[in-house]
C-alpha cells in the first residue's frame, strides 16, 4: 500500500481487496462514501461473523454510535476467537485517511512477517477517529474455493438474459445427481 503514496498524495482513498465480492443495492463504497463525509474519518467496512471465524480477519473492538456505524477503539488481526474483542469483522473495504501512510511507514513488519494494515490503522486510532460500517448488501468470499463459486452462481442467476436459462440448467443438473 505504501507504493500508492505518490499517486494519493493527501487525499482519503478507498482500498478495495479484490478476493471480497459485495452484492448490494446501494453500493457498498458509496454508502462508506457517506459515513466518510459526515464523519471526515476513515471508515472500515465491517460485517458479523461467526466467533470460531474471527481468526480469518481483522477484528475491531467498537463502541456503536448509529445505526450500523460504530467507532473504532482497537483492531487486532486474525485473534483466536478467545480473544477477539468482538465478532466485527473487516471485510476488505476501507476509505482511509492520508495519515495511514506514516504509520504504515514506522510500524514495521507484523503477523506473516509483512507490514499489516491492521497495525497500522491501530497507531492511527491515536491520532484520529476510525469509524467500523455495517453495510448493507451480501458479502462473498472470493478468497475460497466455495465462496468463489456461490457468488458465480447467484451472480449468474441474477442476470436478465442469462439467469432463468442458468437456473433450468442447474435444476436438470441436481435433479439427475440426486
Amino acid at each position: 500500500m505504501l507504493c500508492s503514496r505518490p499517486v494519493v498524495g493527501d487525499e482519503p482513498f478507498f482500498v478495495h481487496l479484490a478476493d471480497d465480492l459485495i452484492d448490494a443495492e446501494d453500493a457498498c463504497l458509496a454508502q462508506m462514501a457517506r459515513v466518510f463525509e459526515e464523519r471526515q474519518g476513515s471508515v472500515l467496512g465491517v460485517e458479523n461473523v461467526p466467533r470460531e471465524q474471527t481468526n480469518k480477519y481483522g477484528i475491531v473492538d467498537a463502541e456503536p454510535i448509529g445505526p450500523r456505524l460504530s467507532r473504532l477503539k482497537g483492531i487486532v488481526e486474525k485473534p483466536r476467537p478467545e480473544e477477539a474483542p468482538s465478532t466485527l469483522a473487516v471485510v476488505g473495504r476501507y476509505i482511509l485517511t492520508p495519515g495511514i501512510y506514516a504509520k504504515l511507514e514506522r510500524i514495521g513488519r507484523g503477523a506473516g512477517g509483512e507490514i499489516q494494515l491492521t497495525d497500522g490503522i491501530a497507531a492511527l486510532l491515536a491520532d484520529e477517529a476510525i469509524y467500523a460500517y455495517a453495510f448493507e448488501g451480501k458479502r462473498f468470499d472470493c478468497g475460497s474455493k466455495l465462496g468463489y463459486l456461490e457468488a458465480t452462481v447467484e451472480f449468474a442467476l441474477k442476470h436478465h438474459n442469462l439467469g432463468p436459462k442458468f437456473a433450468t440448467y442447474l435444476k436438470k443438473f441436481v435433479a439427475e445427481r440426486l
